[in-house]
C-alpha cells in the first residue's frame, strides 16, 4: 500500500493545506487544454491503467528528477494506482489542486502529469511540478511541456506569480 499511496502524499505536501480551496469559488477553471501532439486530462480512476503503464515504465527516470527516490517502485500494485488516483480525482473536486494527465491525443497512452497546486514560497501564488516519461523527456517533451504550460497558466489561469521547482538528475 505504501507504494501507491507516495503519490497522493506528494500532492497533499505539494497542496498544503487540505482545508483551503486553492482558487477562489467563482474562479473557471481554464478548459481542456490540447496540443496537436497532447492534451490535458484531470487524474482520477478511469485512466489508471495509462497512469500507472506510464509511471512503472519510467521509475528510475522519475525517482531521479520528480521525487525524493521512493516513487514510483516496483511495488506499486494496481489496487495502489485507483487509491492514489481517486485521491487525485479529489483533490481536483474540492479545488485544492489540479492535476493532470499528459495523453496522447487519442487517450491511449500517457505521457506524463502536470501538477498545479498552491505553493508555500512567499511570494508565489501557485506552484506547477510535472514529470515526463523516460522515453518522452529523451524526445524533449519536458522541454515543450514547461514552455506551453507556462504560456497557459499565463494566459488562462488568474495566477500572478508560478513557482517551478524542478529536480536536477
Amino acid at each position: 500500500m505504501l507504494g501507491g499511496m507516495l503519490r497522493l502524499s506528494l500532492a497533499f505536501l505539494f497542496t498544503g493545506s487540505l482545508m483551503a480551496q486553492f482558487v477562489a469559488a467563482g474562479f473557471v477553471v481554464p478548459p481542456a487544454f490540447k496540443t496537436k501532439n497532447y492534451k490535458l486530462v484531470p487524474l482520477g480512476p478511469e485512466i489508471v491503467k495509462q497512469d500507472y503503464e506510464a509511471y512503472m515504465s519510467s521509475i528510475e527516470h522519475l525517482q531521479k528528477t520528480f521525487t525524493d527516490g521512493t516513487w514510483p517502485n516496483k511495488n506499486v500494485t494496481m489496487a495502489d494506482a485507483i487509491k492514489d488516483l481517486e485521491g487525485e480525482a479529489a483533490l481536483i473536486k474540492a479545488r485544492k489542486a489540479f492535476n493532470y494527465a499528459v495523453m496522447t491525443p487519442d487517450g491511449k497512452r500517457e505521457l506524463g502529469c502536470v501538477y498545479i497546486g498552491p505553493s508555500k514560497v512567499a511570494g508565489e501564488d501557485a506552484q506547477v511540478r510535472m514529470w515526463v516519461t523516460k522515453a518522452e523527456f529523451d524526445k524533449g517533451l519536458e522541454t515543450q511541456l514547461r514552455a506551453e504550460m507556462k504560456a497557459w497558466l499565463a494566459k488562462a489561469w488568474a495566477f500572478k506569480n508560478v513557482g517551478w521547482p524542478q529536480k536536477t538528475k
